[in-house]
């Protein structure tokens, strides 16, 4: 994707600024972990050229926006944190109720929050920091939840030359794509089935790291990755289109639910970095940045001949709409 219309202006995508942590000591006093209040300035990054190119010279005031629709999907994706928290919140009994009556306050917004975000030149060392007294700027402090939450900036810029900044929260569950208690609720939905025999509950329970009966499956249709076209299996990776937690129980052990790749791939494709038409294109997503997709070797379009989209094509509609980072 090289171009992306908001508000009915179009803009080109300059570049990404893929990942800054959402920490602790910026969230709002509800959030919170740790002692403190919560400060209002964002720790964007230290000091260097690649952060000057991105975000501007020293004393920039950047023109910013979040969209409503990315909000509301941040609090599907940490749903399960703020119902069934892992982390030791300041008032960890309460983050349900939080949920409920944020996902209320969102829907209440426009559909674009527009702010200003100033970097904050007062404070001296090589660490960037920036603060905005604008409400969407209060919006992100107020929703995200530290250590598990990051932020993603895309530079954008109009026909005009005007250059705005699209902000976006996403979640990264410790290292998963899914929060933990939902794939322990699943396990043990499954283990009380009784209609289920304990083989076929192994099988399913198996499949969800891509193993077992599912990964033959997989092999046994795509024995190698076909993007890098490795074929030794001790290096592939048999990874669910559609997740294992989100999968009926044929969905969970069905091989067509499955691509076989290495590593690399497989991380990009279960976290939504990268996504596939029906006609063996793939389609990566704009919040990685540039210098990212090259050293990569990835880019929008690309055609994988070996790529086996039959029979998958109506997971892969769910990837592209529930998983792929768009």
């Amino acid at each position: 994707m090289t171009s992306i219309k908001i508000n009915n202006t179009s803009y080109s995508i300059v570049d990404t600024k893929e990942k800054m942590t959402v920490a602790d000591s910026f969230v709002k006093r509800q959030n919170k972990i740790m002692t403190g209040n919560g400060e209002a300035k964002f720790y964007l990054g230290n000091d260097n050229k690649e952060v000057r190119d991105f975000f501007g010279k020293k004393g920039f005031n950047l023109k910013c926006f979040l969209l409503k629709k990315d909000l509301l999907q941040y609090m599907k994706d940490a749903e399960g944190e703020y119902k069934n928290p892992e982390q030791h919140y300041r008032n960890k009994d309460e983050m349900p109720r939080y949920w409920k009556e944020r996902i209320e306050e969102i829907n209440k917004l426009d559909d674009i929050l527009w702010f200003t975000l100033s970097e904050q030149t007062q404070i001296a060392g090589p660490r960037m920091y920036v603060k905005s007294d604008d409400e969407a700027y209060d919006v992100i402090r107020e929703l995200s939840l530290p250590f598990i939450t990051y932020l993603s900036a895309m530079k954008l810029k109009a026909q005009n030359g005007e250059t705005v900044f699209y902000f976006r929260l996403f979640v990264d569950y410790f290292g998963e794509a899914q929060h933990p208690f939902a794939v322990k609720e699943e396990q043990e939905r499954i283990a009380d089935e009784v209609d289920i025999t304990d083989e076929k509950k192994k099988e399913i329970s198996y499949a969800r790291v891509g193993q077992g009966k599912y990964r033959k499956g997989v092999l046994d249709e795509c024995p190698f990755c076909p993007i890098t076209m490795v074929t030794d299996d001790r290096l592939l990776i048999a990874s669910h289109i559609k997740p294992w937690v989100a999968s009926g129980e044929k969905e969970k052990l069905d091989p067509k639910n499955g691509f076989m790749f290495t590593p690399t791939y497989d991380f990009l494709f279960d976290r939504g970095f990268i996504t596939f038409t029906d006609k063996k294109e793939m389609k990566v997503s704009p919040w990685l940045s540039k210098m990212t997709c090259s050293k990569l070797n990835i880019a929008d379009d690309k055609k994988y001949p070996m790529l086996p989209v039959e029979g998958r094509e109506n997971y892969l509609v769910y990837h592209r709409a529930n998983i792929f980072k768009s």
